[in-house]
């Protein structure tokens, strides 16, 4: 128990309970109210507790209330309140104002903030040759450093951390203890004599070089063109020279990763303005606690080999967010490959044994430190689209803070996500926490990861969820592993999961009416939708518009090979012409395999009809990473600047896209640019006008189509132009990520 002076002889006139809950603890707010309460000559305490903070005062009634005020509006900055509730009470005569010990009896519902990137408080010091953390890696402070990726419970104290391990020094604990100090219970707090250390290691695990010398030794090796995977906050990086041609294409090599863009890290924001066009808002969120990968255009820099992003006007740029990254690339002085440390369709590695062996073969040294990581959290994925911030992929520095619903859940409810780009969501009272980026459940070791977040989730609530959601896609595996686990489990169809995680993400209430755009999701009808019009009311959904659909020859394959989509398309129009680099016989046996109805399942996806167009124009004609034959296509786009629209029709809520398709086949030859321009254009025409024939103002954009940055602010300028008004992706990704939020949303009712 920490107590301030003891109070003057003069008598209280009020005591006051105050409740809050929210992001609050971690975030130096138990020092903010200590330092307000005792400026203001106010006696009582406060304390941690399993739902949030508790606080009491009691003094002079306008002291009070100025206090009550600078609660809400002085806050830490990394603090966020949900909820605040006071109360009157009793006087009892403190003595003075205590920080007391953390209760962790009671429903839990505080939030768990993310990790946070280091502060300028720890860079100065970091820097200084006289202060005692000079050039320490694990330096941290209550506005910075690790949080959910080091938790094991709640509420948020260092007995539940994987600092537990560690036991401070005399000048640590010093710290620790003082209510003025920044430090004050940071539970993470460490310094060189009693924290975390580094190791560098070769490729089998053996021990290289420790402390400073492991980073010196990992940065010349950067320089000599190896790869380093590094043990950072939320699990591994693969690191290597950005610049280095042969470094870069070894590493893709190694990875298997063809042509997907690499991650960037630079030292500096000053590189970055020098490498990439740069917002103001962009800029912002490259400096930010959260500090995402922002995709940016770049400027064709010199420094950066074209391996990194191959044929890819954007890069995915960000700054060094934890003191071991900016150590790093202070000694490198340049711009490194920083991605995420896993074998393909793998999580990234958080452990540093389990590292050597999925890394070996990829990595050349390993970087690693002895403080362990608990939960995984890959890097979060931000653009700004219609100058407003879009969630790619939420990650490090966004989950797992909470989203309020506006309306309340008295069941604990659970829901698994989809089988790509999977994500799992829980939700208790008003909130629903949706986890970091786990991936695509394609291998063993994936499920482990959704199984090991999913037990995060209701481990740090402390409750079994009553009831479980999940997709109604029979096949995918979040789907398999909820029913072979739970008991009381509820499908929700996936584009109607989409449509309200999007409302979630805007406030919105029914009635709405969405465009939900993706790849595949299993349909009512059993068949593969994808190109879907969606009128949302309270109590559900109605089809409203889709797509005409065709077939996909080789099912699944045809995600792959975006020929099978073109073709696809030519066997719905009835043309069976040479267009395509295929091999005649290939050819000829999947168009009979389409005129049989063999393994040719029927889809209305939009993102097919992206990969037809492309597979057609010569644009793209394999799928190497999910989307490339569609980003391929936007980039072309974006080359012209025609405003022309192909003729397309809508009866009986179908959208016939044959006439488009046929004159983009009289096109082929021509210019491609020109053709992928007019097909955006098109398909936000298509909104339009299905939106016309609905009675309804709020037209929603989601699914991963609406990743395209062009097709997404075309429909946006379109719809507006028309008088509607179009509502897109915030802080929920559109892809397949948000489907945990959406699916929660779909089984307790509307709200926001």
């Amino acid at each position: 128990m920490l107590n301030s002076p003891l109070r003057r002889q003069t008598k209280p006139h009020q005591r006051r309970r105050y409740v809050i809950r929210g992001a609050v603890q971690g975030v130096g707010f138990r020092p903010f109210v200590y330092q307000i309460a005792t400026e203001h000559e106010l006696y009582g305490w406060v304390r941690n507790n399993a739902p949030g903070v508790i606080i009491e005062v009691e003094g002079d009634p306008e002291n009070i209330a100025v206090f009550e005020s600078l609660l809400q509006e002085k806050k830490p900055p990394n603090a966020v309140i949900d909820h605040f509730y006071s109360l009157s009470l009793p006087l009892q005569n403190d003595a003075g104002f205590d920080i007391v010990q953390s209760d962790d009896r009671g429903d839990i519902s505080v939030s768990v903030l993310p990790d946070l990137a280091i502060c300028a408080d720890c860079l100065r010091e970091m820097d200084d040759p006289a202060n005692r953390r000079y050039h320490y890696p694990f330096i941290n402070c209550t506005h910075c450093g690790p949080r959910y990726t080091i938790m094991t419970a709640l509420p948020y104290d260092r007995r539940y951390t994987s600092m537990t391990g560690f036991e401070m020094c005399k000048a640590c604990r010093a710290e620790y203890q003082d209510p003025l100090d920044r430090r004050f219970h940071a539970q993470p707090i460490a310094c060189p004599v009693c924290g975390p250390h580094l190791e560098l290691w070769d490729e089998q695990g053996n021990l290289i070089a420790t402390h400073d010398k492991a980073l010196i030794q990992a940065a010349d090796s950067i320089i000599e063109g190896k790869i380093i995977a590094l043990k950072g906050l939320g699990g591994f990086h693969l690191i290597t020279d950005a610049g280095n041609e042969r470094a870069v294409r070894l590493l893709r090599e190694r990875k298997h990763r063809k042509t997907k863009p690499f991650a960037v890290m630079y030292p500096s924001l000053k590189a970055i303005r020098e490498a990439c066009v740069v917002s103001v808002k962009e800029e912002k969120l490259l400096a930010s606690t959260a500090a995402p990968i922002v995709l940016l255009q770049h400027k064709n820099p010199l420094h950066i080999t074209l391996s990194v992003a191959p044929d890819n006007p954007y890069l995915g740029v960000m700054l060094p967010y934890t003191p071991l990254h900016y150590l790093l690339l202070q000694k490198l002085k340049h711009a490194v490959i920083a991605t995420s440390g896993n074998r393909t369709n793998e999580p990234i590695c958080i452990d540093e044994q389990k590292a050597v062996e999925r890394l070996h073969g990829i990595a050349d040294l390993f970087l690693v430190h002895n403080r362990p990581i608990i939960n995984r959290s890959d890097d979060s994925i931000v653009r700004v689209i219609s100058n407003q911030d879009m969630t790619l992929r939420r990650g490090r520095g966004y989950a797992p803070l909470p989203i309020i619903m506006k309306t309340e859940t008295k069941q604990a409810v659970l829901a698994v996500g989809g089988h790509l780009k999977n994500t799992v969501a829980f939700a208790k009272d008003s909130r629903l926490i949706l986890s970091p980026h786990i991936g695509d459940l394609d291998t063993p070791e994936a499920c482990i990861a959704h199984e090991k977040a999913t037990n995060t989730l209701i481990d740090l609530y402390r409750e079994q969820p009553t009831l479980v959601v999940h997709d109604s896609h029979p096949d995918y595996r979040s789907t398999q592993i909820a029913q072979n686990r739970f008991e009381n489990c509820q499908p929700v169809q996936h584009h109607y999961a989409h449509a309200l995680s999007c409302m979630l993400d805007n406030d919105l209430e029914a009635p709405c009416f969405a465009a939900v755009w993706d790849g595949t999701g299993y349909g009512d009808n059993g068949t593969m939708w994808g190109g879907e019009f969606l009128s949302i009311t309270e109590s559900g959904y109605k089809r409203t518009a889709h797509f005409l659909p065709f077939p996909l020859p080789g099912g699944e394959a045809a995600i792959r090979d975006p020929r099978r989509a073109a073709l696809g398309t030519l066997h719905a129009m009835q043309k069976n012409v040479d267009c395509l680099a295929f091999p005649a016989e290939e050819k000829n046996i999947l168009w009979q395999a389409m005129d049989r109805n063999i393994n040719a399942p029927l889809t209305s996806s939009a993102g097919r009809l992206f990969d037809a167009v492309a597979a057609l124009t010569n644009l793209c004609h394999e799928n190497s990473f999910e989307g490339e034959a569609a980003i391929a296509l936007e980039f072309a786009a974006m080359k012209s600047d025609c405003n022309g629209v192909y003729d397309f029709e809508v009866r009986d809520g179908v959208i016939d896209w044959r006439p488009m398709f046929l004159a983009i086949l009289n096109e082929t030859g021509e210019n491609k640019s020109k053709t992928a321009r007019k097909f955006h254009n098109t398909l936000a025409a298509m909104i339009v006008t299905t939106a016309q024939k609905q009675n309804q103002k709020h037209i929603l954009l989601t699914g991963g189509c609406f990743q395209n940055k062009l097709l997404l602010e075309s429909t946006i300028s379109r719809l507006r132009r028309t008088g509607f008004w179009p509502c897109w992706h915030r802080t929920i990704p559109p892809n397949d990520g948000g489907l945990a939020a959406g699916q929660i949303i779909a089984t307790i009712g509307r709200r926001s």
